[in-house]
């Protein structure tokens, strides 16, 4: 990256990355080393549960267990933006997030089934930890909300996400498929280790802000909350080794629980805020606009996320995995939505933008259920490989990557829409912490997922497919028909 920086005539000869504070450089390549990891073990989980030559379970189980992981990572999100905010300030929660993230990694790369879940655990607190605080170090490095360079340091931000996105399953992917499963996650170590090191080095770039703890715990705070915490640990704690030594442990013991409280606590979290009497009626008001993007939020997310579980095992099994004869592993699907973000956010970008300068750019609401639509319809594309493996033959490659694309653009059309509505519907109080919310929309999504694979149903199921993509569908059509009552409730947010 050091020849795309440049010199800034405007800031007395000071170098900058593509127009933007050199510190921008460091959180690209800590942000784009960070997902390399975390999506390349991302690709390997599903295809490493399932294999023979891995822990060889029923897909069911290892849907369930990639479902949970996934709502862990969004989950944490929000204590882990607590951390930065009252504990270690920005900067040196990101430092010991990668430092968290690459030991999970590594537990990952031991041959031993006994620490598997250990090493998952270890990397989903450490990309809690790491998720909220290093979104809030890029916008220090500008002059406030209003600096005209903030929205492009996101927007270059996030191409770090997506380009390690893209990479990571064509590298861990390919070496842990081919050639052994644990070199792919100690891979995926290596990585999380160059972007820890290249963000130390560089935090002599990074605003002081990013030092500095906004609200620190008193000592009665942080005496109250260590004890309260000992107190959760030793209940879990001694609840589960009596479950080991009583004989009746099983996998469900940790995953039901998980799954459950990734759904009680979204709810736990909204009735709170709508509780909360110093609101406004025009927050409450808000608020209660809000829940609609919640749920919408959550039934996308989760038909969006089985494209990194039902989907990829739908593929080890029952997809010509080969374009013109050239076979490839199947983790390398999961570079297929990577690259279309990357190809196709700054069209719609520019074309959301030429609709609004004719005044015909639609509504934050007409976008969502738009959203919702287009990702039960990629369910519905979906049919069509299940059928054709249905009747004994395999499903073209192409079946998957038109799938993908029409869930990246409904991507598209659907989160960042989401993220920016959060922000502006948020009440004064929760401003820091409706981001986290967001986030659990995803929880709550991915837990469903879980539920439903516990329960023993069969996502490769036709019924439960088509299910699945009229749920969506219905859904957008729904929020579509009573878009004048939500706007009502929005108030002057559009």
């Amino acid at each position: 990256m050091a020849s795309s920086l440049t010199k800034d005539s405007a800031s007395s000869g000071e170098k900058t990355f593509f127009g933007h504070p050199r510190g921008l450089a460091t959180l690209f390549m800590t942000e784009m080393w960070e997902r390399f990891s975390y999506y390349g073990m991302r690709a390997l989980l599903p295809l490493y549960l399932i294999a023979p030559g891995g822990l060889d379970m029923n897909p069911a189980t290892a849907t369930a267990i990639y479902s949970v992981y996934l709502s862990l990572v969004y989950l944490l999100a929000m204590p882990g933006g607590w951390f930065g905010d009252r504990v270690w300030g920005p900067r040196k929660t990101v430092a010991i997030a990668g430092g968290v993230i690459m030991a999970g990694h590594l537990v990952l790369a031991l041959p031993w089934e006994g620490t598997f879940f250990g090493g998952l655990g270890l990397v989903a607190i450490g990309s809690g930890l790491l998720k909220s605080n290093i979104s809030t170090m890029v916008g220090h490095l500008y002059d406030g909300p209003d600096d005209p360079r903030r929205d492009g340091g996101f927007t270059i931000f996030y191409m770090g996400i997506n380009m390690g996105a893209f990479a990571a399953p064509l590298v861990i992917g390919t070496v842990g498929e081919n050639v052994n499963w644990h070199l792919g996650f100690a891979l995926a170590a290596l990585g999380m280790g160059l972007g820890v090191l290249q963000f130390l080095l560089g935090t002599k770039h990074l605003d002081e802000k990013s030092l500095i703890v906004p609200k620190p715990l008193s000592k009665d705070e942080r005496a109250s909350t260590l004890r309260k915490s000992m107190i959760w640990l030793g209940v879990a704690a001694v609840f589960y080794i009596g479950t080991v030594v009583t004989g009746v442990y099983t996998l469900n013991w940790l995953l039901v629980p998980i799954t459950i409280a990734g759904l009680v606590i979204p709810v736990m979290v909204l009735a709170r805020i709508k509780r909360d009497k110093e609101l406004s009626e025009a927050e409450q008001s808000k608020m209660s606009g809000y829940i609609w993007f919640f749920v919408a939020a959550a039934i996308f997310w989760m038909i969006y996320d089985q494209g990194g579980s039902t989907l990829a095992i739908f593929a080890e099994s029952s997809a010509k995995n080969s374009v013109f004869g050239w076979d490839f592993p199947v983790s390398w699907y999961q570079s297929v939505n990577p690259v279309l973000i990357m190809a196709l956010a700054p069209v719609f970008a520019a074309f959301w933008l030429a609709l609004n300068r004719r005044g015909k750019e639609p509504s934050t609401i007409v976008k969502f259920s738009s959203g919702l639509v287009l990702v039960g319809a990629s369910f519905f594309v979906f049919l069509m490989p299940l059928t054709i493996a249905g009747d004994g033959h395999k499903a073209a490659a192409m079946w998957l990557v038109a799938i993908y694309f029409i869930q990246t653009v409904a991507e598209l059309t659907l989160s960042p829409v989401g993220l920016s509505v959060t922000t502006k519907m948020a009440p004064a109080k929760y401003a820091s912490q409706m981001m986290g919310v967001w986030f659990l929309a995803v929880t709550a999504g991915d837990c469903t997922t879980g539920l439903l694979s516990l329960a023993g149903v069969e996502l490769n199921g036709t019924g439960v497919v088509a299910a699945e993509a009229t749920l969506a569908v219905v859904a957008g059509i729904a929020i579509f028909m009573y878009r004048g009552k939500v706007k009502k409730l929005m108030g002057e947010v559009r």
